[in-house]
């Protein structure tokens, strides 16, 4: 096993990927919060996720390195040798997602689309309350909707409790700290993974596509 006191610290994450993950997380606590007494603030969360959501899904394809879903997202048979292995106690020198880690992204993914898709159309049992779409849909659909909507935050709650698990779980039992590397962009590692950046014009780009699609939602899609 590579002596963990002769690694290096080597760029990971870029900062893209970071900012999203912090903001995702201040988000999610933030729409939970607001989704009783303050409707007119959770709406305005529900957009900003709907933003950092597309912008994540076109780094995953436009960025760089680790943040790249051809890095990390793996086949069946990767997944299934990696679990035979997860058990060990021994630091991970993995760069990037693991092959659960790749699972769990793009079940946050799926469920925040769903989560945030439902609310757009969404409306509360008085019809007091609804998302930006509703009136593209019936009273009776409508509610079903927002039943998904509030069944999908449910499995969003059960995706957070199992990521942070899984955190301490590599903190405590496999000698590997995930959160410093999400915060700094850098990690320990027997040698460079040598993850190369993406140009700044895909960033821009991203951006401004993940801002006019949480824009157009907002407003109905009604320009």
């Amino acid at each position: 096993m590579p002596d963990p006191s002769a690694a290096g610290r080597y760029k990971l994450w870029d900062g893209p990927v970071r900012l999203v993950h912090w903001l995702l997380v201040g988000l999610i606590a933030f729409s939970w919060w607001s989704s009783e007494d303050h409707l007119n603030w959770h709406r305005w969360s529900g957009y900003a996720i709907i933003g950092l959501v597309v912008f994540r899904i076109w780094w995953g394809f436009a960025g760089g390195g680790a943040a790249r879903f051809s890095s990390f997202v793996r086949g069946p048979g990767t997944i299934l040798a990696y679990l035979k292995t997860v058990g060990r106690r021994d630091r991970s020198d993995m760069p990037g997602h693991n092959p659960l880690g790749a699972l769990s992204v793009l079940a946050f993914l799926v469920v925040l689309l769903v989560q945030v898709g439902t609310g757009l159309f969404a409306v509360d049992i008085d019809a007091f309350e609804a998302g930006p779409m509703s009136d593209r849909v019936s009273f009776e659909l409508g509610r079903q909707i927002a039943e998904i909507h509030e069944l999908s935050f449910r499995v969003l709650q059960g995706l957070v409790v199992l990521h942070v698990l899984a955190v301490l779980f590599y903190l405590v039992w496999k000698r590997t700290d995930l959160i410093g590397p999400m915060i700094t962009g850098r990690r320990s590692l027997p040698s460079d993974p040598g993850l190369a950046g993406a140009p700044w014009w895909r960033l821009i780009l991203g951006v401004a596509l993940a801002g006019a699609i949480a824009w157009a939602l907002s407003r109905g899609l009604r320009f």
